[in-house]
C-alpha cells in the first residue's frame, strides 16, 4: 500500500546549512520530501542551497508571512505536512501556528529554557555561554507555539564547554549537534504523524 509523500517546508532567514542538510537527508527518502523553502532575507545563501537541489523557494515579507492569503495560503495549496524552522528569525504568527498545531518544529543553539527568548539566536546565544561561564550547551528541538522558544521539547543534545572555548568553538559543536540530530527528529516526529 502507497501512502502518500509527507511534505516539508524549510523556513530559513540566512546561510542555510541545516536546510541543505536536511534537504540532503531526505533526498533519498520514498516516504518522506523537502517541498519547498521559504525565506523571509532576499539574496539569503539558503536560496542559492534550494536552487542547487530544484527545491521550489519564495522569499515574502512580514506582512505576507502574517496574511491568510499569503504563506499559509501557498502551503496549505502546496499540501505541507511539516514546517521546519532552520535558523528562522521571525516569530511565527498565530493564523500558522493554529493551521499546523504540533507541527512546526525548530531547532535552539543552547538548552532551553535556558539562553531562549526575542534575540537568543546563533552567535548571540555562543556569546553569553561563554559569557556566564557555563559548563555545557546543545541544542533544543522543539515545538512551535506563539512565543519564542517555549514549545514542547522533542530532543535535547549537550556538548561541553571549557574555560578556553570561544563563543566560535561552542557554535562549531554546537553544529555538529545540529547536523547530526535535526534531520532524525524531524523525521521520528512525521512518522507519529
Amino acid at each position: 500500500m502507497n501512502y502518500p509523500v509527507k511534505k516539508i517546508a524549510i523556513f530559513a532567514s540566512g546561510s542555510g546549512s541545516n536546510a541543505e542538510n536536511i534537504i540532503r537527508f531526505f533526498g533519498q527518502n520514498p516516504g518522506i520530501s523537502v517541498d519547498s523553502v521559504y525565506c523571509n532575507v532576499p539574496g539569503a545563501f539558503v536560496l542559492q542551497r534550494a536552487g542547487k537541489y530544484g527545491i521550489p523557494s519564495r522569499v515574502f515579507n512580514r506582512r505576507e508571512l502574517q496574511d491568510p492569503e499569503g504563506v499559509l495560503k501557498q502551503l496549505r495549496e502546496r499540501g505541507t505536512d511539516v514546517i521546519v524552522l532552520a535558523g528562522f528569525l521571525w516569530l511565527i504568527p498565530p493564523g500558522i501556528t493554529e493551521a499546523f498545531p504540533g507541527r512546526i518544529i525548530n531547532i535552539h543553539p543552547a538548552l532551553l529554557p535556558s539562553y531562549g527568548g526575542k534575540g537568543m539566536y546563533g552567535m548571540n546565544v555562543h556569546r553569553a555561554v561563554v559569557a556566564a561561564g557555563e559548563k555545557e550547551s546543545g541544542i533544543t528541538i522543539h515545538l512551535v507555539n506563539g512565543r519564542y522558544d517555549e514549545g514542547d521539547i522533542l530532543f535535547q543534545a549537550r556538548c561541553p564547554v571549557t574555560p578556553e572555548d570561544t563563543p566560535e568553538n561552542v557554535a562549531d559543536k554546537v553544529h555538529a549537534l545540529e547536523y547530526e540530530h535535526f534531520p532524525r527528529i524531524i523525521e521520528q516526529t512525521l512518522k507519529q504523524l
